[in-house]
């Protein structure tokens, strides 16, 4: 698997400061697609131990909130193989304390059992690290800047923990606006 990009102390794509690892390849080709170079998955360099342990080290300090992980298309059966490994290390050594986000152009239904992007133990095992995913392809006419996280508003951000134990698509809900909407 190749990267396009690291961006270490980003606040675009997730709450707070995080570490953002932009994967190389992606077979969707969204028109309007923000990081259309980062398609080819040979683009960028290849994503060894050694970037992984940067990665890690990263993600150390307490301002750091946690992990994005986007792409190209982190979904790609190329990246999931390259992935998983990564992010179960990523929440063994840091647990709860740091979050992990993934942006993919596939829906919840079509990673998950039965769709047609669920690539068995492998996704599984990448959802069941995962605290959000934000999912569905970026579509230019439902583009909308006032979005958090995302771009097109037919685009989710599931709160995955809480929709793996119920069975159901549950959405995030950002702890801050949640407090002051409960203060209203």
């Amino acid at each position: 698997m190749n990267y396009a990009n690291i961006k270490y102390c980003d606040i675009a794509n997730g709450p707070g400061v995080r570490t953002t690892l932009f994967v190389s390849g992606c077979r969707l080709g969204c028109p309007g697609c923000f990081n259309a170079e980062a398609w080819d998955f040979n683009a960028g360099q290849p994503f060894d131990d050694e970037v992984a342990s940067q990665i890690i080290t990263s993600l150390e300090p307490e301002y750091i909130t946690g992990l994005t992980i986007l792409g190209g298309e982190p979904m790609e059966p190329e990246n999931q193989e390259g992935l998983v490994e990564f992010l179960e290390s990523v929440r063994e050594k840091f647990g709860a304390k740091k979050s992990i986000w993934l942006f993919s152009g596939h829906t919840w239904e079509q990673l998950t059992r039965g769709g047609a992007w669920h690539l068995g133990e492998t996704t599984d095992r990448i959802l069941e690290v995962l605290d959000v995913l934000v999912d569905g392809p970026f579509v230019q006419d439902l583009y909308d800047i006032t979005l958090r996280f995302r771009g097109s508003s037919n685009q989710r951000l599931i709160d995955v923990p809480t929709t793996l134990s119920s069975g159901e698509v549950t959405l995030w809900m950002d702890e801050e606006v949640y407090a002051t909407h409960r203060m209203d």
